[in-house]
């Protein structure tokens, strides 16, 4: 997959995992996040020992978004155990004795499968037959010793909640839409007349701009008062927006993470349209959410076009229109390679 092979780093075949492995439930989530909290002194992990932090975040989720599974007439055991849990009707360790026996069936087989074949890094390996646990390779480890390794644990829960937030809703493809507050800096989408946060528009975005900043490739970071924090950014300006009638500048296509530098730094891009060859970049990155399935790529289609060809005039024509405007272009002083 081109993501991961432009950039062949750890974190982005991780990243390949969250982002675009198939969900028919959110066991995947679930599993990425119990490797990211249990001990790791032995390479050797039991389910008993990986049940515990799996149960945890499903029962967790699942007092917020009932539905964890695409097909919830049949749920089965490990979500029905789940579910009494949290009602008060078993105990954990008949929980912990539920996961380890029914949670574990499907999901580490296919935690390493993205489009029908296994990625090139394997981070477990399931030994579950001959010793009733997982094996963590040393790419799990190098993993963790990377510098976006916190990154990823916010990433992942950030793609869970689009994925369970697109389920509860249940509306049809074409209705379904993402846009920006930029006040809360959240992604929502609109039901009827009720407007329904997804999750962190920063820790969205981050996966599929691989942690770095969209213009020049330099590390940015997630958390509030991380010297790196990133700024969400609109590719193409709001103040644009009186000669682009009709455009929602503020939907999910037009949104990128930007270094602070590259934002409003001395040579920084305020309110200038980025360069020709940035909007090219941007339509790579619109295309990953294509490829990213539940919510992104119904509201990238809804927003940008329902084929590649159209996607990409749509951009071309957003571009002409704001270049019109009489603005200036912009691009970043200073480049790294690139990792789109």
């Amino acid at each position: 997959m081109r993501f991961y092979q432009v950039d062949p780093a750890l974190e982005n075949y991780w990243r390949g995992v969250i982002l675009f492995g198939n969900n028919f439930a959110t066991y995947k989530f679930a599993l990425a996040h119990a490797l990211y909290d249990v001990e790791r002194n032995n390479t050797l992990v039991m389910l008993e020992d990986l049940a515990v932090p799996f149960s945890k975040h499903i029962c967790e989720h699942l007092k917020l978004a009932p539905k964890q599974t695409l097909n919830m007439s049949k749920q089965g055991p490990f979500l029905t155990a789940a579910v009494q849990y949290n009602n008060g009707e078993i105990s954990h360790s008949q929980l912990i004795q539920a996961t380890v026996k029914h949670g574990f069936k499907v999901v580490l087989d296919a935690f390493h499968n993205i489009s029908g074949s296994q990625i090139d890094k394997q981070f477990f390996i399931n030994e579950v037959r001959s010793s009733q646990g997982i094996r963590l390779t040393d790419d799990f480890y190098r993993l963790t010793e990377t510098s976006q390794f916190h990154s990823l644990i916010h990433e992942t829960d950030a793609r869970w909640c689009l994925v369970e937030k697109a389920w509860e809703m249940s509306l049809p493809a074409q209705l379904l839409d993402v846009h920006f507050d930029p006040q809360q800096e959240t992604l929502f989408t609109q039901l009827a007349n009720s407007r329904i946060t997804l999750t962190s528009c920063r820790n969205s975005l981050n996966g599929y701009q691989k942690g770095h900043c969209f213009y020049c490739h330099a590390p940015i970071g997630l958390e509030t008062g991380h010297p790196l924090l990133a700024d969400v950014d609109h590719f193409l300006p709001l103040v644009a927006q009186h000669g682009m009638p009709g455009t929602n500048l503020n939907g999910v296509w037009n949104l990128v993470l930007a270094c602070q530098n590259c934002n409003r730094g001395e040579q920084g891009k305020f309110a200038r349209v980025p360069h020709i060859d940035l909007l090219y970049r941007l339509h790579a990155r619109n295309e990953y959410f294509i490829n990213s399935r539940l919510p992104l790529h119904e509201a990238i289609i809804n927003q940008t076009g329902n084929n590649e060809a159209k996607r990409r005039a749509f951009l071309n024509d957003r571009w002409n229109e704001a270049h019109a405007c009489r603005l200036q272009t912009w691009q970043p002083p200073v480049q790294k390679e690139l990792i789109l």
